[in-house]
């Protein structure tokens, strides 16, 4: 994939959760664990077709990427959660974001040392790190949700239709 484009793709992916998340929506198993694991399965993708990495190189990504998802658990205790319709929602706050920024500085920080011990620039893939932070802020959102004993969204069909309604549109 072109990088241009697979960065586009990012960058719109990224924006879309971030908006939503912002402006508070219903919190659905779905568009909680999707980003993540599409974002994830990119940067692998990228780590596979990226040859000659060694076991050093393999121990920086993996350091990487469990730095990522415990800065996305810190992210995901700021979400706020409530009740609305009868199903967990979700909202970022101004402390998700202090949060998000405070993650960037360790993370490029990380990316410094990984660089300055040797590990290549393109066996650090961006999708990488930042599926790895949706991860770990989907893992601490969704085990608060069932720890208070919220029941997620249901998936709609037709997202042109307000919440609750359940009928595909024709």
């Amino acid at each position: 994939m072109n990088v241009w484009l697979q960065a586009g793709l990012i960058a719109v992916v990224v924006a879309v959760v971030v908006i939503r998340r912002l402006r508070g929506e219903p919190l659905n198993a779905r568009d909680l664990f999707a980003p993540p694991v599409v974002l994830t399965t990119i940067g692998i993708w990228s780590l596979v077709r990226h040859p000659g990495l060694g076991g050093g190189d393999y121990v920086w990504v993996a350091a990487g990427a469990a730095l990522g998802v415990g800065l996305g658990v810190l992210r995901g205790i700021t979400v706020t959660l409530f009740e609305r319709d009868g199903v967990a929602w979700q909202r970022y706050t101004g402390r998700t974001f202090l949060v998000a920024a405070g993650s960037l500085v360790v993370m490029a920080g990380f990316g410094f040392l990984a660089g300055r011990f040797g590990l290549a620039p393109d066996a650090r893939p961006v999708q990488l790190s930042i599926g790895a932070g949706f991860l770990g802020e989907a893992l601490a959102v969704g085990c608060r949700v069932l720890l208070a004993g919220l029941p997620f969204a249901p998936e709609r069909r037709d997202l042109s239709l307000p919440l609750g309604t359940d009928r595909i549109r024709r």
